[in-house]
């Protein structure tokens, strides 16, 4: 019994993570029509930041070993080099022949590492 209540608590523990199961974001850019409208997380550098306040727009870049991809920030912008785990959904600006370009992903929840 007592290993059952031990089994089921590390069960729920891990069902409360988040930011549980990084997707790389290759596999994100590789196919980003499948992921358009749904919900990914992925961890990785910010590597590159773009802030034009007269057309409120900010956007930071998140790269891993695979490759980068933009994040448009729920609140403020990271900081350069900070490793970042992002959760968010995936927009493509548009979607052509079953390939979408541009990918970004709309952020929904950012913790460091």
């Amino acid at each position: 019994m007592r290993m059952l209540l031990i089994l089921t608590s590390i069960a729920l523990l891990a069902a409360c993570d988040p930011l549980a199961g990084t997707t790389p974001i290759k596999d994100i850019v590789a196919d980003s029509a499948r992921f358009e409208g749904k919900e990914v997380r992925i961890q990785g550098k910010v590597s590159q930041l773009t802030k034009i306040p007269f057309l409120d727009l900010r956007e930071y870049t998140v790269r891993d070993a695979g490759g980068e991809i933009a994040v448009t920030p729920k609140d403020k912008l990271p900081a350069m080099d900070e490793t970042v785990t992002v959760k968010g959904v995936l927009e493509n600006t548009a979607i052509i022949g079953g390939q979408g370009l541009r990918p970004r992903i709309r952020e929904t929840l950012r913790l460091p590492g």
